[in-house]
């Protein structure tokens, strides 16, 4: 069992579920059911996943989870390439969302990296 409030993946990714949400009020209302839900969904399961993976006691089955949340945190970028192609966000928006998926997705690798050893 590891103590989920002390990961700084777990923080960040919270943080990220801010991030989002904040960027999808300015979507379509027609992309309510669409879009907007399927990128809070991503973005809920990254840290969904970590929860559910700390509760494990192997490092094997928490990195499993792990590796649920990093590929969550890919259609994160998916769905960020989408709202910049609709132009639903700008540049700058995108810019600044995919940097932050990325770094959680770099901590979620290092995580899975150190359990492994």
């Amino acid at each position: 069992m590891h103590r989920l409030g002390e990961l700084k993946v777990y923080q960040k990714a919270l943080k990220l579920t801010n991030v989002v949400r904040s960027v999808t009020r300015g979507f379509p209302r027609d992309e309510l059911f669409g879009l907007t839900a399927q990128f809070k969904r991503a973005v809920d399961s990254i840290v969904l996943n970590i929860a559910e993976g700390a509760g494990n006691s192997s490092n094997k089955e928490f990195m499993r989870f792990l590796g649920y949340s990093i590929r969550s945190g890919f259609e994160c970028l998916g769905c960020s390439d989408i709202a910049l192609e609709n132009k639903f966000i700008d540049e700058t928006i995108h810019t600044t969302t995919v940097s932050s998926v990325n770094e959680v997705i770099a901590m979620l690798y290092g995580l899975q990296k150190r359990l492994s050893k």
